[in-house]
């Protein structure tokens, strides 16, 4: 490796030996997301990277579920904006370092952006990203699953309604974790997992335009 593919993938030798922080080369990232195909492409899969960093999971991710979306639904500019933003809902982050995980929204959002061919400042649609962002990508511990105040990490899970509009409901990421024991194949609570975990919070439906009033409002 040379000297500069080095320091690509560490920022300081310090955050190295305080974090562990080291960035995953994109050669890496790109072999890892083939074994996994089908998911990685698939606009509705929900993939959680819970160390982050800038994104160099979740950029790869979010470019091969955008290809899906244009493979798709590229005909339909109504239908194309609305599951690029579908597919930015399902890509989800956890990262400690709080320059990191802006980076990481940052990186998201130009790429969705970019894909759209809109503005980030003034256009409606990327102020919704940046709203679904805020809450996708969080900053925070992914081993205690706790935020740095100490509290619960909380995801929200986004569901696409068709004709424009959106639903949202938060859950508890350590709820999260123990549900997939709870509903595996032979347990005793198998089907009792709907029951068992209820969202926190359970939003009205939404349209871009009360997303991006979020923002707005902020």
């Amino acid at each position: 490796m040379s000297a500069n593919e080095t320091e690509r993938l560490v920022k300081s030798k310090q955050r190295v030996a305080d974090h562990g922080e080291v960035f995953t080369p994109s050669w890496m990232v790109e072999d890892m997301l083939n074994l996994v195909q089908e998911e990685s492409e698939r606009i509705d899969s929900r993939v959680l990277e819970p160390a982050c960093g800038s994104g160099n999971f979740l950029v790869p991710v979010l470019t091969r579920k955008l290809l899906t979306v244009a493979a798709k639904h590229g005909k339909s500019d109504f239908e194309k904006r609305h599951y690029a933003l579908f597919a930015l809902m399902c890509t989800y982050g956890i990262e400690l370092l709080p320059d990191n995980a802006a980076e990481c929204r940052s990186n998201l959002a130009t790429l969705f952006n970019a894909f759209l061919g809109i503005d980030q400042d003034t256009d409606d649609w990327a102020r919704a990203a940046r709203a679904v962002l805020e809450v996708n990508i969080v900053q925070g511990d992914a081993l205690t699953m706790t935020t740095p105040s100490g509290g619960p990490i909380t995801f929200a899970e986004w569901g696409y309604l068709g004709k424009g509009k959106f639903q949202r409901r938060d859950f508890r990421y350590d709820e999260l974790t123990q549900r997939s024991a709870w509903e595996a194949e032979g347990s005793l609570f198998a089907d009792m997992g709907a029951d068992l975990f209820a969202p926190q919070t359970t939003y009205p439906t939404m349209s871009v335009a009360d997303l991006a009033g979020q923002v707005n409002a902020a």
